[in-house]
C-alpha cells in the first residue's frame, strides 16, 4: 500500500548534466565522435551549440564516456581531457591556463620516459616565458596567437615589429617576481619564436606519450566572461593546426558572440552588420552541431522520465526498460508518439504503481503547455518540475499538503510561468478576494474552450448550455483572454480549476507574489466591477458612473486591490491596464488624489516608459495634489529612463497630460 507522500513527486531532479541520455542525445555524441576517429591525423574542432540548458554538456559527457575505458572509441593512444572555462574564471588568463592545463594532462599517469621529460620540459618551459611575455608584452602574445588585427588598429607602431614588444628588458621590468623563467644561458627569445617552439615540443610529447589522439573537450564557455570566453578560444587556435588534435567546443553561439562584441569594442558597426561576430566563431568551429528545442510529443515523454525516474530512481530494472521504450519513441519523431501505458505496463511487467501512473497523467497534461512556455528547453523544464515538487514538499512540512493537489497546482504554476504576468495577477487578486475561492473568469474560459466550435475534432464536449457560452462572450477579459492561443493552450489543460477552491494554491506560491495578506473577500459586484476596469479601453471607461457610486469600504477596497496589482508589475516599459484603473477610481472619488501620487512616488523612475510623463496630468485637481505631482515630474526629469526624460521635455510645463 502506498503511503500519502507517493503521490507528491517529492523526488528532487539534479539539474546537471548526465550520461543517462534523456533526450535522444547520443545520436549526436556518436557522430561527433565518429568524425574523430575517422580523421586520421588531421586536427578537428566541433561545436556543439545549442541555447542555455539545452543539453551541451550532456553531449560533452558522453563523447567523453566513448573514449573511456570500455568506451565505443576506446583504444590504446587515444586520450580525452576536459576543459572547464567557467573553473578558470577568476584566472589572471584564462589562454595560459587552457594551454597549460592540457599539457599537464596530457602526461598525468604515463611512465615518464626520458623523451617524454624532454619535451615536456620544452613545453612547459615555453609557456612559462609567455606566462611573463604576456605581463611585459600582451600585445605581442595577442598578435602571434591571431588575435584579429581590428582590435590593435590605434597601435600602428606595434604592428612592423610585435615581437620586439617583449624584450627582455621589459620582461625582467613586469615580471621581477617571475624567477626561473628566463635562464642566464637562454638567448633573449621573441614570442612567435616561442609559440613555434611550443608547437614543436608538443608535437613531440604527443609522439613520445604514444597519443594516437588528443581529443580535449571545452565546456561552459558561455557561462564566462566575455574576457575569459575569448582568451579560451584564442587558446584553441594555437593548437587547431596541429596533427593529432580534436576540440569539442560547447557554446551558445549568441553568448560567443556577444563576447566578440564585448572584447572588441572599437568593432565599427558594419562588421557588426556584416556578421563578424558570427564568422569569429565558424573561423573557428570546421562543424557545428546544433541541438534541437523539443516538441511537445518529446516534452512529454521527457517530463514523464523525469518524474518517474524521480519515483524509482535511474537505476533502476523498470526505469532502464522505460528508457529503452522512450528511445524507440524518440527515433521516430516524426510520428509525435509519447509514452503511453503500454510502454508502462511493459515497463513494469504488467501493473504499476498509482504514483507512476499518476506522474503520467501529470506529464500528459502539461507538457503542452510546458513546451510552448520553455520553447522545449530541458533546463527549463527541470526546474519547473523541481519548481513544482519543492512547493509540494513544503506543503507538506507546512501542514496543507494533503489539501494541494500536485495537478492543480501544475496547471496554476504553469499560468504563473508561462502567461501573461496580468493574467496570472488577475487570477490571485480574483482567487484572494472570493469568498469561495473561484476565478470566474477561469472558469468561463475554461467552459469556452471545450464548446465543439473551439476544440479540434474529435475532443469531447464539457456539456455546458449555450447560456454560458454566451455569458463567456459577454465577458470582456475572456474574450480578450480566448484570442491568445498560450491562454486556450492553458485553459483545455486538465483538470478544469475554474470551481476550484484556489486559496490554499495562493499560499503555496507566495514565495514570490503575496496575494493573501489583507485580503478581504470581495463582493461579486465588486469583483465584476474589478474585471471591467482591469481591461481597459471602452470597457474601463464606460465603468466609470458604477465607480462613482461605491461606498466608501467599496472604493477602499477597490483602491487597495489595484495599488498591490500596480506595485507588483513587473515591467512598466509599457503602461500596464491598473494605471487607467486607478485613474477611473480617483476621478470618480477624488479624496484618492493624495494617495495616488503617494502611489506613483514609490515607483522606480529609471523602469518607467515615456507614458509616464502625460498619463498622469489630468487626474489630480486640488492644488495639494497638483504641487506635489509636479514635484515628482521634476524628479522624474532627473532620474527617469531616458525614454521618460525625452517625454518629459517635449511635455508642457503645465502638467496637464491626455
Amino acid at each position: 500500500m502506498e503511503n500519502s507522500e507517493d503521490k507528491r513527486f517529492l523526488g528532487y531532479i539534479v539539474d546537471q548534466e548526465t550520461r543517462v541520455d534523456l533526450l535522444r542525445n547520443q545520436a549526436i555524441a556518436e557522430v561527433v565522435v565518429g568524425l574523430i576517429t575517422s580523421r586520421g591525423d588531421g586536427s578537428v574542432t566541433i561545436g556543439v551549440h545549442g541555447d542555455w540548458g539545452a543539453g551541451k554538456s550532456s553531449v560533452l559527457h558522453m563523447v567523453e564516456a566513448a573514449f573511456e575505458e570500455g568506451g565505443r572509441a576506446a583504444a590504446e593512444g587515444n586520450l580525452c581531457i576536459r576543459f572547464n572555462g567557467w573553473e578558470f574564471q577568476g584566472f589572471e588568463d584564462a589562454k595560459i591556463a587552457l594551454i597549460e592545463g592540457i599539457v599537464i594532462q596530457l602526461v598525468a599517469g604515463r611512465t615518464l620516459t626520458a623523451e617524454i621529460k624532454d619535451a615536456f620540459k620544452r613545453a612547459i618551459g615555453s609557456i612559462d616565458w609567455l606566462k611573463v611575455a604576456k605581463r611585459g608584452g600582451g600585445l605581442a602574445i595577442d598578435l602571434a596567437t591571431g588575435v584579429p588585427i581590428m582590435t590593435i588598429m590605434s597601435a600602428q607602431s606595434a604592428l612592423a615589429d610585435p615581437a620586439a614588444l617583449a624584450t627582455r628588458e621589459n620582461i625582467e621590468a613586469a615580471a621581477g617576481e617571475v624567477t626561473g623563467v628566463l635562464k642566464e644561458n637562454r638567448e633573449s627569445p621573441s614570442v612567435p619564436k616561442e609559440l613555434r617552439e611550443f608547437r614543436k615540443a608538443f608535437e613531440d610529447l604527443l609522439s613520445a606519450a604514444g597519443i594516437r589522439r588528443l581529443v580535449v573537450l571545452v565546456d561552459d564557455l558561455d557561462r564566462c566572461l566575455p574576457e575569459t570566453a575569448i582568451q579560451t578560444l584564442e587558446a584553441i587556435r594555437l593548437f587547431v593546426s596541429l596533427p593529432k588534435t580534436a576540440f569539442v567546443i560547447g557554446a551558445d553561439e549568441a553568448m560567443i558572440e556577444y563576447a566578440v562584441r564585448s572584447h572588441f569594442k572599437d568593432m565599427p558597426e558594419d562588421a557588426i552588420r556584416r556578421g563578424y561576430p558570427r564568422a569569429y566563431l565558424e573561423k573557428l568551429i570546421q562543424v557545428p552541431f546544433r541541438i534541437p528545442a523539443l516538441g511537445e510529443a518529446e516534452t512529454r515523454i521527457y517530463v514523464t522520465m523525469l518524474l518517474v525516474g524521480a519515483l524509482i530512481t535511474e537505476t533502476s530494472k523498470e526505469f532502464d526498460a522505460l528508457l529503452g521504450r522512450a528511445k524507440g519513441r524518440l527515433s521516430r519523431p516524426w510520428e509525435r508518439k509519447a509514452l503511453e501505458d503500454e510502454d508502462l505496463k511493459a515497463a513494469f511487467g504488467g501493473a504499476y504503481p498509482a504514483s507512476v501512473a499518476q506522474a503520467a497523467a501529470m506529464a500528459a497534461e502539461i507538457s503542452p503547455v510546458l513546451a510552448q512556455g520553455t520553447n522545449g528547453n530541458p533546463r527549463q523544464i527541470k526546474r519547473f518540475v523541481n519548481a513544482l515538487n519543492l512547493r509540494l514538499a513544503v506543503s507538506e512540512a507546512r501542514g496543507f499538503g494533503d489539501v494541494i493537489d500536485p495537478a492543480i497546482l501544475a496547471k496554476l504554476m504553469l499560468a504563473e510561468l508561462f502567461l501573461p504576468e496580468s493574467v496570472f495577477k488577475h487570477i490571485g487578486a480574483s482567487v484572494a478576494n472570493s469568498e469561495d475561492g473561484w476565478c470566474p473568469e477561469v472558469e468561463l474560459l475554461e467552459i469556452l474552450v471545450r464548446k465543439p466550435s473551439a476544440v479540434p475534432d474529435g475532443q469531447e464536449d464539457a456539456g455546458t448550455g449555450a447560456d454560458e457560452e454566451d455569458s463567456a462572450f459577454a465577458n470582456d477579459l475572456v474574450s480578450e483572454w480566448a484570442t491568445r492561443p498560450e491562454m486556450v493552450r492553458w485553459a483545455r489543460v486538465e483538470p478544469t480549476i475554474g470551481k476550484e477552491d484556489l486559496k490554499p494554491y495562493l499560499f503555496v506560491v507566495n514565495d514570490r507574489q503575496n496575494f493573501v495578506a489583507g485580503a478581504k473577500p470581495m463582493s461579486p459586484k465588486l469583483r465584476a466591477l474589478l474585471t471591467r476596469l482591469m481591461a481597459g479601453g471602452y470597457s474601463a471607461s464606460g465603468a466609470f458612473s458604477e465607480v462613482k457610486k461605491l461606498d466608501g469600504t467599496e472604493a477602499e477596497q477597490l483602491f487597495s486591490t489595484m495599488k498591490s496589482a500596480f506595485l507588483t508589475e513587473r515591467s512598466l516599459n509599457a503602461a500596464p491596464p491598473v494605471v487607467e484603473a486607478l485613474a477611473i477610481l480617483v476621478r470618480a472619488h477624488p479624496g484618492y488624489e493624495a494617495r495616488y501620487v503617494e502611489l506613483l512616488e514609490q515607483l522606480t523612475p529609471s523602469s518607467l516608459g515615456s507614458w509616464a510623463g502625460s498619463r498622469f496630468g489630468s487626474v489630480f485637481t486640488t492644488a495639494s495634489a497638483k504641487a506635489r505631482f509636479e514635484s515628482l515630474l521634476a524628479r522624474w526629469a532627473k532620474e527617469g529612463s531616458s525614454v521618460l526624460k525625452a517625454a518629459l521635455k517635449m511635455k508642457p510645463s503645465d502638467g496637464k497630460g491626455s
